[in-house]
């Protein structure tokens, strides 16, 4: 199956590339690093670094190096952790959205799941996101899928989302799918329609990712305040699985799941996206 087809750019697409460059930067530095510094090793003018980062992500390029640092997850669980049941008290939950208030979802059947998609066709295309290339795959009745392949790469994000689902009939189709897409990604911000998501997943992965859905956008939460959440209080092990095998990157938030030592945990696109990820969204909900 190819996986090169042009992929259709957002506008704010190629700067997450910049914000991976200074990522890197960023860690290796002893000390903070300057405006002028970070332009310096960008190739660009300051003003012009300045711009690409208040474009992107709506703050300076100073204030979202705070987010960036290796003690922002700590800081997270210390300010905006989230207790799931009290996500649930005040309407966060459900149907309806959750955090954002922008997705409706609904889950496939256990007996349909089983069936590891025989009979279901997946239409999917590559997207250019604020946060890399993105494979995006859903069917008539939602987004199924989303893979970010900066770190990965375009191959092993496609192997990896089409194994979800080995018996379905993919479809290249980028255009089917751009209406929800640019939505997904803030580049369609007048449309009021909520996002659909179509959940291809176990019982139990359901249960854990529908929690996920219940975390505010700019807050986190923890694995083990996710399987008290779902009613499975030992069940940390099996809820961190189900939390990695999300298939819908950034729509379902797994990258809100934190450890409970402040620890980033893992993320099945690469540490440095789920940092990027997270960043963003707290640099937005603060800015």
């Amino acid at each position: 199956m190819n996986v090169s087809s042009r992929p259709e750019r957002l506008d704010n697409s190629y700067h997450f590339h910049v914000m991976r460059r200074a990522i890197d930067l960023i860690d290796s530095a002893e000390t903070p690093l300057s405006l002028e510094d970070l332009a310096r090793e960008m190739n660009m003018s300051p003003t012009h670094f300045q711009r690409v980062f208040s474009r992107w992500v709506g703050v300076s390029p100073k204030k979202y190096q705070q987010y960036l640092t290796l003690g922002h997850a700590k800081a997270l669980l210390r300010e905006r952790f989230t207790t799931l049941d009290a996500a649930h008290s005040v309407g966060l939950s459900g149907g309806g959205r959750l955090h954002d208030l922008f997705l409706r979802w609904e889950a496939m059947s256990p007996g349909d799941y089983a069936r590891q998609g025989r009979g279901l066709t997946i239409y999917w295309g590559w997207f250019e996101s604020p946060f890399g290339p993105a494979l995006v795959m859903g069917t008539d009745k939602g987004i199924c899928g989303i893979g970010f392949a900066s770190e990965t790469g375009e191959e092993a994000a496609m192997e990896d989302l089409l194994s979800r689902w080995p018996q379905a009939r993919f479809i290249e189709d980028p255009m089917r799918l751009r209406d929800w897409v640019l939505r997904a990604f803030g580049a369609a911000s007048d449309r009021l329609d909520p996002v659909p998501l179509y959940l291809i997943g176990s019982p139990l992965q359901i249960k854990v990712w529908e929690a996920l859905l219940r975390i505010p956008s700019g807050h986190v939460s923890t694995y083990s305040e996710i399987a008290q959440a779902i009613g499975q209080p030992r069940a940390v092990r099996a809820v961190g699985t189900a939390v990695g095998r999300n298939p819908i990157s950034w729509l379902i938030p797994c990258h809100r799941a934190l450890r409970k030592s402040g620890g980033l945990g893992g993320y099945h696109w690469g540490l440095p996206v789920k940092r990027a990820l997270l960043a963003y969204e707290a640099a937005r909900s603060e800015g």
